[in-house]
């Protein structure tokens, strides 16, 4: 019989129980994060967007931004923010023009059927069924504020990928 698999530093075997109630935190985390993503994708890709090019619009909304600027903004390298910022030229959502700021730059600029897409694919309610489903109102209401806490807690300490150094994830 083959022994089962452990957790590094546990001593008790990993959980292979397919009741979620037995699975670790990060677990669950991360299956419903891939499901609402999933979901979300599907529900951006009405308007040619995706998980990555969407919050790029929103970003736009505020005015033109650098690549630079987005990728920082978006927690990627310039090269993924670059292939992004491709995708929505050609779905006619952006344009690069000279940056009035610094000629030598291009600046990243929204256009009106951006901005429409960008209102129209960012509502609120889709966006709320799809991450509640599930939750009563008051179930809903304590995951927003514990993943309120979650999202100011990294931003205060870095992970352990973030040494201040660009890395490698996509939004």
């Amino acid at each position: 019989m083959t022994e089962p698999a452990r957790w590094p530093g546990d001593a008790e075997p990993a959980p292979t129980s397919e009741d979620p109630a037995q699975w670790p935190t990060g677990r669950l985390l991360f299956t419903v994060a891939r499901r609402i993503e999933r979901e979300w994708n599907a529900h951006l890709a009405g308007w040619e967007l995706n998980h990555a090019g969407f919050p790029v619009l929103l970003h736009l909304l505020a005015g033109p931004r650098t690549q630079r600027e987005l990728a920082d903004l978006n927690g990627v390298t310039e090269q993924t923010m670059s292939r992004i910022v491709v995708r929505l030229e050609r779905s006619a959502y952006v344009t690069r023009d000279d940056d009035p700021r610094d000629r030598r730059r291009r600046a990243v600029n929204l256009t009106d059927a951006g901005r429409r897409a960008a209102a129209a694919a960012g509502r609120y309610r889709p966006a709320e069924d799809l991450t509640s489903r599930g939750l009563d109102d008051a179930q809903a209401a304590q995951l927003r504020t514990l993943l309120v806490a979650m999202v100011r807690a990294g931003r205060e300490q870095p992970g352990p990928e973030d040494d201040g150094a660009t890395s490698g994830r996509d939004a």
